[in-house]
């Protein structure tokens, strides 16, 4: 069963990244529901590494302030939810809960040093599960870098516990402000079939 062509434009093919939105508001019911898509992406030993904090409030995203370049710093400010994307670096401390069908799996990671570069790839992938989610609910993305990792994590995961990887402004993009869209590589630039 393959998705329906409309379906690919809205989470793929003529979705965008914005930068700015309309002030229609995203209920907390919405932000929950892009959860309850993303969870279901696959990651390695069903370890589910991503955290997600979602900022609403004016208050929270003047904490962000510090940490954003000045590129940055005005769209993020104005989006109705800044997303920060991260990952918990003792997520292998859930597996017994999550992938029970392995009693010894927290072993695979817990104290080996590939534990890191597990939580931070597929945390991300997770992040990216979470932009075709919030697409698919009919919300509008601009994820990012340019911002300070280690200003937010002193922040928001003072503990250490939890690192950012990236940032996600959602709402309901203005598409007035959209510029033309750049080019994308085609298979014979970017594939090899082997």
């Amino acid at each position: 069963m393959a998705a329906d062509p409309a379906t690919l434009d809205l989470i793929l093919r003529t979705a965008r990244s914005f930068d700015r939105y309309t002030d229609r508001p995203v209920s907390d019911a919405t932000l929950a529901a892009v959860w309850d898509l993303t969870k279901w992406g696959p990651t390695s030993a069903n370890g589910q590494p991503a955290r997600v904090l979602f900022l609403k409030s004016p208050e929270q995203k003047e904490r962000l302030r510090p940490a954003l370049s000045a590129t940055n710093l005005d769209k993020t400010m104005a989006a109705p939810v800044v997303a920060i994307v991260a990952h918990d670096t003792r997520f292998f401390e859930h597996l017994p809960r999550y992938f029970p069908k392995a009693p010894d799996a927290r072993s695979w990671f817990e104290g080996k040093p590939h534990a890191g570069i597990t939580a931070f790839r597929n945390g991300t992938l997770q992040g990216a599960y979470l932009i075709v989610a919030a697409r698919a609910l009919g919300l509008d993305c601009g994820p990012m870098s340019g911002f300070d990792n280690a200003k937010v994590d002193a922040e928001f995961f003072p503990d250490g516990r939890l690192q950012s990887n990236f940032l996600c402004c959602l709402g309901y993009g203005d598409r007035s402000a959209l510029k033309e869209q750049a080019p994308r590589m085609p298979f014979d630039e970017a594939c090899e079939i082997l």
